[in-house]
């Protein structure tokens, strides 16, 4: 009886740690995706100075983990051109990101030539 009541208790903690590593496995960082319709009159190397600005946040803010600015396959609405995605460390980050100086210095080049944008934000 008491192998059998062993070999129970081994199984319920096995069973527990895979459900505990399989909480651990969900990221707390914060998907920030803009889908961007840049202006008729926006020209080619202004668009690529404002992309080039969106990869160098992660240098100005401590918040931003990663930028992706390559997209390999969209669906977006018609009318919008690209899409540009920021991973944040939490969702605290992503909200003292607003107004911060890292934006700002971002939009100088970003909101001139930006006709509209949408944005989710996205976590676990």
């Amino acid at each position: 009886m008491t192998r059998k009541l062993f070999l129970t208790a081994l199984a319920a903690v096995a069973m527990l740690a895979t459900v505990a590593s399989a909480a651990d496995t969900k990221p707390k960082t914060v998907i920030h995706v803009i889908t961007v319709k840049w202006n008729a009159d926006a020209k080619p190397a202004q668009i690529e100075q404002a992309i080039k600005a969106a990869e160098a946040l992660p240098s100005q803010y401590p918040g931003i983990i990663h930028v992706w600015t390559k997209p390999i396959k969209k669906q977006i609405p018609d009318g919008y051109n690209h899409v540009i995605v920021m991973e944040f460390s939490s969702e605290d980050a992503l909200k003292k990101y607003a107004d911060s100086p890292a934006q700002k210095k971002w939009y100088e080049v970003y909101m001139p030539i930006r006709e509209e944008s949408r944005t989710s934000d996205i976590t676990n």
